[in-house]
């Protein structure tokens, strides 16, 4: 039986759990978010991700409580939560720093919510066992936070953020104070405890690989604004400007003017140079200028000048050896440098190009994404 793709964003009969509608923040004379609208559904797991600065922190920090949209609202389930102070909202935050109560044990500092409550002793021990579960810990239930390391301290302040079972659950720079390993170890984990929670999860990032790896969807952000929402393969393949597509990953960025035909488009790009061909489903007026934007590893490099849509000579420039990936950085005459990614599939004593080698680069008429902005 085939298995049912998790996509409620393409499903109109889903109700979106947050909705914003036209918000807009402001602070003084600086506008934090400009007329924002988004929809996040149940069990998501949401990443906003941008540049420092760009407005994703206070939008999380609407969505706790903790600011109050100038204009517009928010809805939870429904539920206008602008009047909702934030400790009556089923809304729980995990702060950058965990904020744990250094002389509470771990065990202590999951039930602190749940005694807050007036939970009954049944029930909170119940709770945070299975909280300890969740995120194995059992064995430091007793430790005071400073007997456990970064990585444990994370978990604890998950599953105290978890033990009051909200709705949802924000994310701010989880994974920050983290070494570069356990950051990686962690993401799978959060992904493995919100499927089995259920908790629809909001992650604040400026770590791309972060959000393209834990994320069922991410917005991207810049100056208060949302620049393209869609799943982690979307933003990566189909970008939808030259900002997103230089923000996420590594690319090549040609300008250039459209002189269109049929579904084909030809990029003339540099005086002296071929010009480049991609196919495309926009519409470009003649002479329109336009972007095309290449991922490295759709880039072939070779020695002998290969057949192809778009063939272009140059100077090897710079090599990044990334153990599994070669990059090459290549110098057209025309002073651009065009990246291009090599798999070091078996072990060589030596590189096949070096540093000033005359080479080829080429990509086909698929491989790059033509853009308008």
């Amino acid at each position: 039986m085939p298995q049912k793709v998790f996509a409620p964003w393409d499903d109109p009969a889903e109700k979106p759990l947050i909705q914003f509608r036209n918000v807009t923040k402001r602070f003084g004379d600086f506008t934090a978010i400009d007329n924002i609208n988004l929809d996040i559904y149940t069990r998501e797991f949401f990443a906003l991700l941008g540049p420092s600065g760009c407005g994703k922190t206070t939008l999380m920090r609407m969505l706790a409580g903790f600011e109050t949209p100038t204009e517009g609202t928010i809805l939870l389930s429904g539920q206008d939560i602008g009047p909702v102070p934030p400790n009556q909202r089923a809304v729980n935050m995990m702060f950058q720093s965990y904020a744990l109560f250094p002389h509470l044990s771990v065990w202590e500092n999951i039930a602190f919510g749940l005694k807050r409550e007036g939970k009954d002793k049944a029930t909170i021990e119940t709770r945070v066992h299975e909280m300890l579960k969740l995120t194995r810990l059992e064995k430091f239930a007793r430790r005071k936070p400073h007997q456990i390391s970064g990585g444990q301290r994370q978990r604890v302040a998950l599953a105290r953020s978890l033990a009051k079972a909200p709705k949802l659950l924000l994310l701010d720079e989880p994974l920050g104070a983290l070494d570069k390993k356990l950051r990686e170890e962690t993401q799978f984990e959060l992904m493995d405890i919100q499927e089995k929670t259920g908790t629809t999860f909001v992650i604040v990032t400026h770590d791309q690989e972060e959000a393209m790896t834990v994320a069922s969807r991410v917005a991207v952000m810049d100056e208060g604004e949302l620049m393209q929402v869609a799943t982690p393969d979307r933003i990566y393949e189909a970008p939808n400007s030259v900002y997103v597509a230089d923000f996420i990953g590594d690319v090549n960025i040609i300008e250039g003017r459209a002189h269109q035909a049929g579904d084909k488009l030809q990029i003339d790009w540099a005086e002296g140079q071929p010009a480049l061909f991609a196919q495309t489903d926009k519409n470009f007026d003649m002479g329109q200028t336009c972007y095309i934007a290449i991922r490295p590893e759709k880039v072939a490099i070779s020695a002998e000048r290969p057949q192809g849509a778009n063939v272009l000579q140059g100077k090897v420039l710079d090599i990044a050896y990334l153990g599994n990936l070669s990059t090459y950085h290549v110098q057209l005459p025309t002073g651009h440098v065009v990246k291009a990614q090599q798999a070091n599939t078996r072990r060589i004593s030596r590189r096949e190009f070096t540093w000033e080698d005359d080479v080829w680069v080429s990509w086909s008429e698929t491989a790059g994404v033509v853009l308008d902005k």
